[in-house]
């Protein structure tokens, strides 16, 4: 799989002829950051202008199979359980999303706009034995980089992917997570025998 960071926290995630994209950022966001493909599923956590930008990922006639709240999904031999939490943006709460799913082996856990830490039982059983954990880390309206260090090692994945950071933020979690020297790159490529010995790895990708 190859996953590429588009901002705040927008990912595509592409697996043979498949695309999965995360949390596309909308039009109408004020972040100003977007990106235009086909993507054959779409998830978004958190149903907001940074997060809901479905209308960014059709392309030609592909027409991405929307997934945007709890529940279990099977789309195209993958299957996604989405397990309701907290979101806070501004002053108002949000339902956030927290989307488990396994593609090309590869479990992956990805936590959303999630601003309180304290996951529930079915969170945490649907998140089970992560290989990837996707984990907001800007504070603010996400979890705090210390919160955020915290939650990533207590969900033990081999990999762990910060998004929704500025600088000073994804240093301080790094620093917190004792993985100061993780190297930004501009995109990942993993197969499962990659993870094999990892443990707890933080990935820093760079935006595109």
């Amino acid at each position: 799989m190859i996953i590429t960071y588009f901002g705040k926290q927008f990912f595509k995630i592409g697996q043979g002829e498949m695309t999965l994209a995360f949390n596309p950022i909308s039009k109408e966001s004020k972040l100003g950051a977007s990106a235009k493909f086909g993507a054959d599923i779409a998830l978004v956590t958190t149903n907001t202008p940074d997060f809901n930008g479905v209308s960014q990922l059709s392309h030609g006639e592909r027409e991405p199979f929307i997934i945007n709240g709890p529940g279990d999904y099977e789309v195209k031999e993958i299957f996604i359980k989405g397990v309701n939490s907290e979101a806070s943006q501004g002053n108002k709460k949000y339902i956030n999303t927290i989307y488990s799913l396994s593609v090309d082996n590869i479990n992956i856990a990805f936590l959303g706009a999630l601003s309180n830490a304290e996951l529930s039982k079915e969170a945490r059983e649907s998140i089970d034995g992560p290989d990837i954990v996707f984990i907001p880390v800007g504070g603010e309206n996400v979890l705090s980089p210390k919160v955020a260090a915290k939650l990533a090692m207590s969900l033990e994945p081999k990999v762990i992917i910060p998004m929704d950071y500025d600088n000073a933020s994804l240093k301080a979690f790094l620093k917190e997570i004792g993985e100061e020297k993780a190297e930004a790159v501009d995109k990942l490529t993993l197969k499962r025998k990659d993870l094999e010995g990892k443990e707890g790895e933080v990935v820093v990708l760079k935006t595109v």
